[in-house]
């Protein structure tokens, strides 16, 4: 299969550093296996992320879109090509990326607020406005009154709440989310699409998304990133022009089911649904 190739400026062009927030080029991942051979997972991969943008990203299972965000968030080596984010080459964890889990990854014996307190302690920020700071993401995130509960007394999807405030709270300039809605049921996760939707709104962050599903997909995403199978390479990438307010409604007009019969179609393609 041709892989899916995006034109795109030189990474040194000064109207890409300012137009496009991530940069990546020829991304390519192999593992070693035990018994010393080699498997491709991912790529060679090469794509802009425009700034402000919500990338979704969908693919068969097994694909890499796990491997992929964790290689954009410089919690995997790359096996070649680069990735720069701010002009800046990602080779290990950076200040600029916050990372969302597929589980909260709450500390039980701290507070809510303690928890999102956790990376401005790391980073050595200063406390006393971190706190404020903290205490705004958990507004944000609609959860302005339970600051002091512990994550046994909150819901999932308050708990995933808490973990997209504690990702914001060293202001990184693009938050990564790994399938962070998956272990919840169909009405909570409905809910936080659209709070995750408002949020993204608010806080003005670019955000890159790993998701299995397909509608969820294309209801959060102006972009919407659709690996193949093993090695995962970018078959498409579907612009998503539906309006910025979006209510649960959407899914049923003709434009959503376009974008998803698009989507669709490169999974048939491959064998899969």
């Amino acid at each position: 299969m041709t892989p899916f190739i995006l034109d795109r400026p030189a990474a040194n062009d000064a109207s890409t550093s300012g137009q496009h927030i991530m940069i990546i080029d020829a991304l390519e991942k192999t593992y070693a296996t035990q018994d010393g051979s080699l498997v491709h997972a991912l790529g060679p991969l090469s794509m802009n992320v425009p700034r402000g943008a919500f990338m979704t990203i969908v693919g068969p299972s097994g694909c890499g879109k796990s491997t992929l965000l964790k290689l954009l968030s410089g919690l995997l080596p790359r096996s070649a090509g680069s990735i720069t984010v701010n002009g800046v080459e990602v080779r290990e964890p950076q200040r600029d990326i916050g990372m969302v889990f597929q589980t909260p990854v709450l500390l039980p014996w701290k507070t809510a607020l303690d928890n999102v307190l956790l990376p401005a302690r790391v980073l050595g920020l200063e406390m006393q406005r971190s706190r404020v700071r903290a205490q705004e993401l958990l507004e944000l995130v609609g959860l302005a009154d339970v600051g002091s509960r512990y994550p046994h007394e909150l819901s999932g999807g308050m708990q995933q709440r808490v973990a997209i405030a504690r990702a914001l709270i060293h202001d990184p300039a693009i938050l990564m989310m790994d399938e962070p809605f998956g272990a919840l049921d169909a009405m909570t996760r409905e809910l936080m699409n659209l709070e995750l939707l408002r949020i993204w709104r608010q806080a003005g962050k670019t955000i890159v998304f790993v998701t299995h599903s397909i509608p969820e997909a294309i209801f959060l995403g102006t972009q919407v990133m659709v690996l193949s199978k093993c090695p995962g390479c970018i078959v498409d990438l579907v612009t998503v022009d539906l309006p910025a307010q979006r209510s649960l409604d959407i899914m049923s007009s003709d434009a959503f089911g376009v974008f998803s019969k698009r989507i669709r179609r490169q999974f048939n393609t491959q064998g899969f649904i």
